[in-house]
């Protein structure tokens, strides 16, 4: 049984498991609390994550350092920033048009019993300057604090540099080159582990979680489900049809352990190693192409995000009775577009710019708590979103840079090792 179909059938034995602890009340027991669903499920799954978390910044680092020895000129390094950086941005602000349209349409929110007992603290997030400033950071402080953009910025010029360094440079990139093969392996024997700690993290959720939640605020969580679904299922796949020319039934059905795993863990960082093996060895992107996509997109695309940030200020504002202008909507498609690059490397970030977004449009950040029932559900979802994202874009730019083997693309059985 290869890799996707274990984490699929892992993935819905974990829910099983969570549904029956919550349907049947055990998870009220002190001794099944304490010491299974926040225990042992909790442990298995926060150690897998922490283990790839541990693999992102060596992964990134290195295979960046790679990528950018790899392009020569700096042009063309200049092309590829350029194009990734476009490209992100404008699937994120689609994403937010999508969600405020849909969300204005169906009328969510509207009639909503604002609970008396909401309480949400808020959380300080860094300002765009601070985080454009953090880019030129301390490097072994950058690595410390896992800042993506930092780490991205150094590797790349570090990269370039050593390519202009003639023998003593060619040394230090055949070094790099061979420390790049061994974390890749590293990385395939953590995957080993993958769908058991899936199993236990889907349980711990759906266990805490149950229905009651989902029930009570069935119009936003669904509203946003069917967003997610549209940009996921509609949108990349016609911007890689209409741009690159490829296939999205071949894309989608490469992507599947990727996004399975994605969802399973709910967060693009710790999801780094796997998209970029996918993207590098089933879709074809040359490692000079997905070491700067792949991060960069982990960092700043969260169109997942932003779905979720407009659906939830119109059910905001729909349910303390408030009307939204149209240049109050206006506003949050740029706050929600430029706040995916100023919010890089904040925990928690779609709450961060959640918040940023609702202060900017005057609305209480106190409904936030009104939502957070259900949020670690949808985080996963969107996760998977945007990792979508994250390999769609990788995959155009490749490709319009004469940077992608469209053999290995359409080979249905290329980079299989790796689900093994």
């Amino acid at each position: 049984m290869n890799l996707t179909r274990k984490i699929i059938i892992y993935m819905i034995i974990g829910a099983v498991i969570g549904i029956a602890l919550n349907v049947t009340n055990l998870k009220s027991v002190g001794f099944i609390d304490d010491y299974v669903i926040n225990g042992l499920f909790y442990i298995v799954g926060q150690l897998f994550i922490l283990s790839l978390k541990m693999m992102v910044v060596p992964l990134v680092f290195v295979s960046l350092f790679c990528g950018t020895t790899a392009l020569r000129e700096p042009a063309m390094l200049g092309s590829l920033g350029g194009r990734t950086l476009a490209f992100y941005l404008f699937t994120t602000a689609t994403a937010i048009t999508i969600a405020l349209t849909l969300a204005i349409t169906f009328g969510v929110g509207s009639g909503a019993e604002i609970p008396t007992d909401v309480n949400y603290v808020a959380a300080e997030g860094r300002s765009f300057t601070e985080v454009i400033l953090s880019i030129l950071d301390n490097p072994v402080q950058a690595m410390a604090d896992g800042n993506m953009l930092a780490i991205i910025i150094f590797a790349i010029l570090l990269g370039y540099s050593a390519g202009k360094a003639g023998d003593a440079g060619q040394k230090v990139i055949s070094f790099f080159k061979d420390f790049n093969e061994v974390i890749m392996k590293l990385v395939m024997v953590i995957m080993e582990f993958a769908p058991i700690a899936v199993l236990a993290i889907l349980a711990k959720v759906f266990a805490e979680l149950g229905f009651d939640a989902v029930l009570a605020l069935g119009g936003y969580f669904f509203t946003v489900l069917i967003v997610l679904f549209v940009h996921a299922l509609v949108v990349y796949p016609t911007l890689l049809k209409v741009l690159s020319g490829l296939s999205p039934r071949i894309f989608f059905s490469k992507m599947r352990s990727t996004l399975s795993f994605a969802f399973g863990t709910s967060s693009s960082n710790a999801t780094i190693p796997v998209t970029y093996k996918t993207v590098t060895e089933r879709l074809g992107v040359e490692n000079s192409v997905a070491s700067f996509s792949v991060p960069f997109g982990a960092t700043i695309n969260m169109d997942g995000t932003s779905i979720m940030q407009g659906v939830a200020t119109v059910f905001i504002a729909n349910a303390y009775g408030l009307d939204l202008t149209g240049g109050q909507l206006v506003t949050v498609v740029l706050m929600a577009t430029m706040a995916s690059i100023g919010t890089a490397g904040v925990p928690s970030a779609g709450l961060v710019m959640l918040q940023g977004v609702l202060l900017q449009v005057g609305l209480p950040i106190e409904g936030i708590g009104i939502i957070l029932g259900v949020d670690r559900l949808l985080d996963m979802t969107r996760t998977a979103v945007n990792v979508t994202g994250d390999a769609t874009v990788t995959c155009i730019v490749a490709k319009s840079i004469g940077k992608f083997d469209e053999d290995v693309y359409n080979d249905p059985n290329a980079g299989e090792e790796m689900l093994e």
